[in-house]
């Protein structure tokens, strides 16, 4: 996802519904979030549908990471060798 542009991503909610359009074009094209604001406050966020699939793709890989660092931790796993002969095992077959 392309980095946010103050200048031209956040933009007032009342112009959002006046155009439509033109705002899911520019998203789709720019490949960058809009924050669409009402009375000044950030109230919600506009994005490509491939750039949210992909953010969520991100998300569960960090959460993977997240929870196989907490079982290391926690005194599971198997050391480098052993879950690479058990690898090697399996594809052998």
């Amino acid at each position: 996802m392309s980095k946010l542009r103050v200048d031209e991503d956040i933009r007032p909610l009342s112009e959002f519904r006046a155009e439509v359009a033109s705002f899911v074009k520019h998203v789709h094209e720019t490949r960058r979030p809009m924050v669409l604001t009402q009375r000044g406050r950030g109230v919600a966020v506009l994005m490509d549908v491939h750039e949210f699939e992909s953010m969520q793709e991100r998300l569960e890989l960090l959460e993977d990471i997240y929870r196989a660092e907490e079982q290391l931790a926690a005194g599971g796993g198997l050391p480098h060798d052993e879950a690479r002969a058990q690898v090697l095992k399996g594809i052998v077959r």
